[in-house]
């Protein structure tokens, strides 16, 4: 599945990019969070903190490798060499975290983690590019005003 992502966010810089693009994908996923309606899913206070923390961090490096440029009076995403290898790190970090902690925290719980892991990384990320875009977008209409 990370490697699809990846394949995905290769393909993605080919296309021009939108607001709805960028802001989409954490309101699609936002959805998952009905998992804690059953309780098996739910976690504690220490948990939801220290998954909350470690997804904020795993978001700093994606917001470092995601820039935008312009082209033909349209905003792209700019490639950049190190994310693919960042995403495959952060999997791998992910998939390591998972089996360390499936010996200590129920599996339910542990979904419920790592769902919020991964919303709390991708939440901060949406929203530095959503505000790049913004900008870039207000400096291009400025450039066709002038």
């Amino acid at each position: 599945m990370g490697i699809t992502v990846i394949f995905i966010r290769m393909k993605a810089a080919k296309k021009p990019t939108s607001a709805n693009k960028i802001m989409l994908p954490p309101l699609f996923m936002s959805t998952g969070a009905l998992m804690f309606v059953i309780p098996e899913f739910r976690v504690t206070s220490m948990e939801l903190l220290e998954a909350v923390a470690v997804g904020m961090l795993f978001s700093i490096l994606l917001i470092k490798t995601s820039n935008f440029e312009v082209r033909d009076e349209d905003i792209y995403l700019k490639r950049s060499k190190a994310f693919p290898i960042i995403l495959i790190s952060l999997l791998i970090v992910r998939i390591i975290g998972k089996v360390m902690l499936s010996s200590t925290i129920d599996v339910g719980q542990l979904s419920g983690m790592f769902f919020i892991l991964a919303f709390a990384m991708i939440v901060p990320w949406r929203i530095a590019m959503y505000r790049q875009y913004r900008s870039l977008r207000a400096t291009l209409n400025q450039e066709r005003l002038d």
